[in-house]
């Protein structure tokens, strides 16, 4: 798992949100970008998670931030999330794990000492110029938006 670090430009990439409309990375040039990934929509870490980052939407706005949500679900399963919890922005269904591996956030995990490989929740920012300025390795999913907006 080679995972991006500050000062790597983002590789271009292409997927697909909840509505099956395609989005590129090119698509935020000159925009300042958060890409947060959790592991599985509607699961309560990532609830959490999502729904701190949705009460904080107008304060990233503000601050001239588009956000992007990325997991290998489903698009039904990521428009389910999206409406249940009334989330503004989009969510990638990366189910051939395209931005997964992009980002290098896909590798071995261990939970309750089982190994297996999954989504590792991390988030990374990405200034106007497509480089990441900071990496967020250990997300507290409760306080999302203050680990963000310092």
């Amino acid at each position: 798992m080679k995972t991006l670090k500050v000062g790597d430009k983002v590789p271009e990439f292409t997927s697909k949100d909840q509505d099956g409309n395609t989005i590129n990375l090119s698509d935020y040039k000159g925009k300042k970008l958060i890409v947060f990934f959790y592991p599985k929509a509607s699961t309560p870490g990532c609830t959490v998670e999502a729904c701190n980052l949705r009460d904080n939407y107008h304060t990233f706005q503000e601050q001239g931030y588009e956000l992007l949500g990325v997991t290998a679900d489903s698009a039904k399963r990521q428009t389910n999330f999206k409406n249940k919890y009334k989330l503004p922005f989009p969510l990638l269904a990366d189910e051939d794990h395209t931005v997964l591996n992009t980002f290098g956030v896909w590798g071995p995990k261990k939970f309750m000492g089982r190994a297996y490989d999954g989504i590792h929740r991390m988030t990374f920012v990405i200034d106007e110029t497509g480089v990441v300025s900071e990496v967020i390795e250990k997300v507290k999913t409760k306080d999302h938006a203050a680990q963000l907006l310092h």
